[in-house]
């Protein structure tokens, strides 16, 4: 889908994310281009009609950040609702996240993604976070704590 297309939509956009882990950190992206250019998120991305939820995210993943993973379970399921200037609905994106086992592949950043970054509890304040990925990862990071 063109990201034209996300601008101003009729009706939200579905996306997936991934919260994939290594050794006590998470895996960031800074994304490299509008609408969310310089700040941080999880990898992922929007739904292509015809793709599955798991095909959508396998491929988010490996376009972005090199890595193949395996979705272990759902962490949760959000709105994105980014207004413009006039208050009107510029971006609107229904995003469900699991998290993901690396697999395969390297990590390197590709695609719209600008920069990889693994973060620990501690350094994700140093991150400019999309809205509402914070809390997303302090859960993750809680969960797996309790394990």
């Amino acid at each position: 889908m063109a990201s034209d297309r996300r601008r101003y939509p009729a009706r939200p956009v579905l996306g997936v994310g991934a919260l994939i882990f290594r050794r006590g950190k998470i895996l960031l992206v800074e994304r490299g281009k509008a609408p969310l250019k310089g700040w941080w998120s999880l990898p992922g991305g929007a739904l292509e009609a015809g793709e599955t939820i798991k095909d959508g995210l396998l491929r988010e993943v490996l376009e972005e950040t090199g890595l193949e993973v395996k979705p272990v379970r759902l962490a949760t399921v959000f709105e994105r609702i980014i207004h413009d200037a006039k208050g009107r609905t510029e971006y609107h994106y229904v995003l469900i996240d699991y998290i993901c086992r690396v697999t395969g592949g390297s990590a390197s950043a590709s695609s719209d993604v600008a920069s990889l970054a693994w973060a620990g509890p501690g350094d994700l304040r140093k991150y400019k976070l999309t809205e509402g990925t914070l809390p997303v990862i302090l859960e993750a990071f809680r969960r797996r704590r309790a394990q």
